[in-house]
């Protein structure tokens, strides 16, 4: 199974991933943080979710990118380097097409990193996470993770028990059209409402949230854990001290300015260190298995 070595981690560790990699992928706007963080998230989906679901999600990725990237330089014309004019007179300038061009990497960047998480972190994770600190928040935020994809299911169960009713046959006037669509949404309002109900009933019978409650867990912090929360400490610590020093600053107005040293090399390879942790955990996890079925071949 891809993507299993980082999906097992501890729930910390995946907490603590996510958001160094979210809040890195949205203040950091030199254009390497953009590429690395952009490629990385292509990877890591491609690790976790698979090449069919990436390639389902890039179709409506692209659009949404390309839609970014077309935008600035229509209604944004500050730079100093003037590459044409538009009809009403306003410059178009090479400055904001680069951030725009920036901008959606950024945004195709944590889309794919928020799939990632979909992936990952389930409704558990946010229970055992948040459960003692804040019950209601966290039962509200598990039950939303968890409500998307069983909503996407009964919509496909909906939409075919209606179309065996028809006999297969899709409608073909609009007012038809209009009608089974209102009872499909029908039917999932009244399904998702009774699933609240019921979960919220599920959940005061047991006890959720009073005071002295314990909790069962199958979550224990092993040693592995432990340490890739020090990597993460540590790469992500070499990360924001960057930032905060200057070595990663970038800025495209009125010029193009940003911060190119060694020093700068030397940040870039602990954010490059920090976003490729799922594939290098997974590729550690997949030598020490390839090791031990050596050693068993070996011992027969």
């Amino acid at each position: 199974m891809k993507g299993k070595a980082f999906g097992t981690c501890h729930p910390s560790v995946l907490l603590l991933y996510f958001l160094l990699v979210l809040t890195f992928s949205v203040c950091l706007m030199h254009p390497i943080c953009l590429m690395i963080s952009l490629i990385s998230a292509l990877g890591c989906n491609l690790l976790l979710r698979g090449g069919r679901a990436l390639r389902q999600s890039l179709r409506w990725l692209f659009p949404v990118i390309f839609l970014a990237a077309a935008v600035n330089p229509l209604f944004v014309h500050r730079g100093v380097t003037v590459l044409g004019y538009f009809p009403g007179g306003n410059p178009l300038t090479l400055e904001s097409i680069l951030y725009g061009i920036g901008g959606a990497a950024l945004l195709g960047a944590v889309l794919l990193w928020s799939l990632c998480w979909n992936e990952v972190f389930s409704s558990d994770k946010v229970l055992y996470l948040f459960g003692r600190l804040t019950p209601s928040l966290s039962l509200v935020l598990s039950m939303t993770l968890s409500f998307v994809p069983r909503l996407h299911q009964q919509l496909k169960a909906t939409t075919q028990a209606q179309a065996a009713l028809s006999g297969g046959r899709a409608p073909r006037r609009l007012l038809a059209r209009v009608k089974k669509g209102s009872a499909v949404l029908s039917v999932l309002l009244t399904w998702s409402l009774e699933q609240s109900i019921e979960t919220g009933d599920t959940m005061r019978s047991r006890g959720y949230g009073l005071p002295g409650r314990t909790t069962f867990s199958n979550y224990r912090m092993t040693f592995r854990d432990k340490g890739l929360l020090l990597w993460l400490a540590v790469v992500g610590g070499g990360v924001l001290w960057g930032w905060a020093g200057g070595a990663l600053a970038f800025s495209y107005y009125p010029a193009m300015m940003g911060a190119w040293s060694p020093t700068t090399a030397v940040f870039l390879a602990c954010y490059l260190a920090l976003c490729l942790t799922p594939a290098a955990l997974e590729g550690w996890e997949e030598l020490q298995w390839n090791r031990s079925i050596s050693k068993r071949h070996g011992i027969r």
